[in-house]
C-alpha cells in the first residue's frame, strides 16, 4: 500500500525548508504555491499516496557548472553557470536563461518552479525549467559578453535540445546573448534546430516575442476588468520597470486609452504626470536597448517629469499597478501604501515581485491581483509559439500570433476564475492559478506511474 504524505502544510514545509537550506526564494515560491494546492488535495487521496507536491518541488535536476572567460585585458575569468530542469510531465523544459549578479541556485530553483505552472497554463505542452549565471553584462564590451556565452554554451548544449530543454532570454539575456549562444550551439553540434527561443527574425526568432510578455500582462489585466464590467480607458497606470516587458506593457496600456506614470531601474524612479506617451516609450526603448543608459536620463530629456533615486514607484497614486522589474521588488508596507492610495488592480509581469506579505495584504483588501505566473505568461506562451514554427519551418503572420496571445491570455484568466471564484463574486487569482496549473501538471505525472 502506497505510504501517503498527508501532512498538514507546516510539517510539509518543514521538509522543504530542510531540504534546501538557506534558499529563500525557493521556499517562498513552494509555499506561495503549497498553501494553495493543500485546501485543494485535501480529499484526493490520489495526490496524497502519489507524493505529488513532493515530487513537483523536488526538481528533475540542477545541473551546475564552471564558466570561464578572458576579459579585453586578458584577464582569465571564472563564473557559475546553472540549468534547472524542475519538470518535464506535459512537456519540454522550458524556461530563460538569466545573466545577473543575483542569481543563485535558489533564485533559479524558484523561478524554474514558478515555471512549472506557468507553462501549465498556457495550454501548450512545455515543462518548466530555468537557468542561468552570476555574470553581469552591464558594462562588458561585445566581445566580452560574446566570449562569455560562448564558455556558457559549451557546458550547457549538452543538456538541453528541441525535445528535451529550450531555453530562452530572460533578465541580462537579449537578442544579442541569444544569438551569440546560438551560433555556438549550431557551431558545436553542426545542427540548425529550435533549442533556443527569443532568436532574431533572420534565424527562427518569431513575430510577437519581444512584445509578448509586456502585451499578455496587460491583456489578462484587461480580462480581469471585463470580468468585473470595468474599463481600462481614462484609467492611470504606474510600472516597475524600463525592459522589454516594463516597455511593452506601457505601450499596450496606451493603445487601450490609459495613462502610464512612471518607469523605474535600479537607480530609482522617474514620473511623469503628463503621462509616458508612445513617442516617450520608444526614446526609453531606445535608452536601455541601444545606449544602455539610466532611467535618470528620461527628466533630462522631457520636462515636467521627476526622478526619484533609489525609491520604486509603489508610492505614486493610479489605478494600476504592474511590477515588472523583478522578485521581491514590492513588500508588505509597499502594498499597504497601494491599497491606501486607492489601486484598484495588480498584475505582475515580473516572476514574484510581491512577498507573501504583499500578496496578503492585496488578498485581505480584496484587490484585482493578478501573479506572475498567470499574468505574464504571454511570454513563454508566444516562445512555444516559436518552437512550433520551427517544427513546421514556418513564420506566423502578426495576426495570427496577436490572436493566439490574445486567446492564451483569456484562457488562463478563464481557469484563474473557475478556481478562484469565491463568495461574492471576489477572484482570487493566486489560488485560481496555483490549482490550475497543478492539476494538469499532476494528472500527467499519475498516468506516467513512480517515475
Amino acid at each position: 500500500m502506497a505510504v501517503s504524505d498527508h501532512v498538514d502544510l507546516e510539517t510539509f514545509m518543514a521538509g522543504v525548508e530542510k531540504r534546501n537550506p538557506g534558499q529563500t526564494e525557493f521556499i517562498q515560491a513552494v509555499r506561495e504555491v503549497a498553501q494553495d494546492i493543500y485546501e485543494f488535495i485535501d480529499d484526493k487521496e490520489q495526490y496524497h499516496a502519489a507524493q505529488i507536491l513532493r515530487r513537483i518541488a523536488e526538481p528533475d535536476r540542477v545541473v551546475s557548472f564552471r564558466v570561464c572567460w578572458e576579459d579585453d585585458n586578458h584577464n582569465i575569468r571564472v563564473q557559475r553557470g546553472w540549468r534547472v530542469q524542475n519538470n518535464n510531465a506535459i512537456g519540454p523544459y522550458k524556461g530563460g536563461i538569466r545573466f545577473h549578479p543575483s542569481v543563485t541556485e535558489s533564485v533559479l530553483k524558484f523561478l524554474a518552479f514558478e515555471q512549472t505552472f506557468k507553462n501549465s497554463l498556457t495550454g501548450l505542452p512545455m515543462g518548466g525549467g530555468k537557468g542561468g549565471s552570476n555574470f553581469n553584462p552591464r558594462g562588458k564590451s561585445d566581445a566580452e559578453v560574446q566570449r562569455f556565452c560562448q564558455s556558457f554554451m559549451t557546458e550547457l548544449y549538452r543538456h538541453i535540445g528541441p525535445d528535451t530543454d529550450v531555453p530562452a532570454g530572460d533578465i541580462g539575456v537579449g537578442g544579442r546573448e541569444i544569438g551569440y549562444m546560438f551560433g555556438q550551439y549550431k557551431r558545436i553540434t553542426n545542427r540548425w534546430e529550435g533549442v533556443l527561443t527569443g532568436k532574431g527574425m533572420e534565424y527562427g526568432g518569431s513575430k510577437m516575442r519581444p512584445e509578448a510578455t509586456g502585451y499578455g500582462a496587460v491583456y489578462f489585466l484587461n480580462n480581469m476588468l471585463t470580468h468585473k464590467g470595468l474599463s481600462m480607458e481614462g484609467k492611470t497606470a504606474i510600472i516597475s520597470g524600463s525592459g522589454n516587458v516594463a516597455t511593452h506593457a506601457a505601450e499596450k496600456i496606451v493603445q487601450l486609452g490609459g495613462k502610464v506614470l512612471t518607469f523605474s531601474d535600479s537607480s530609482g524612479y522617474i514620473h511623469d504626470p503628463d503621462g509616458i506617451s508612445q513617442e516617450k516609450i520608444d526614446w526609453v526603448k531606445h535608452l536601455k536597448t541601444v545606449k544602455r543608459g539610466r532611467i535618470n536620463e528620461y527628466v533630462e530629456e522631457f520636462s515636467g517629469a521627476s526622478f526619484h533615486a533609489g525609491k520604486r514607484p509603489w508610492e505614486v497614486s493610479a489605478d494600476f499597478a504592474l511590477p515588472c522589474a523583478t522578485q521581491n521588488e514590492l513588500n508588505g508596507d509597499d502594498a499597504r501604501m497601494l491599497v491606501k492610495n486607492g489601486i484598484s488592480a495588480v498584475a505582475e509581469g515580473a516572476n514574484m515581485p510581491t512577498t507573501l506579505e504583499g500578496v496578503k495584504v492585496f488578498h485581505d483588501a480584496k484587490i484585482m491581483y493578478a501573479p506572475g505566473k498567470a499574468a505574464n505568461a504571454g511570454g513563454v506562451a508566444v516562445s512555444g509559439l516559436e518552437m512550433s514554427q520551427n517544427s513546421e519551418r514556418l513564420a506566423w503572420s502578426d495576426e495570427r500570433l496577436g490572436q493566439s496571445l490574445t486567446d492564451i491570455m483569456l484562457g488562463i484568466h478563464e481557469q484563474c476564475v473557475e478556481y478562484g471564484n469565491s463568495e461574492g463574486g471576489y477572484v482570487d487569482y493566486v489560488k485560481g492559478a496555483n490549482i490550475a496549473g497543478f492539476k494538469k501538471v499532476a494528472d500527467a505525472m499519475l498516468a506516467y506511474g513512480v517515475m
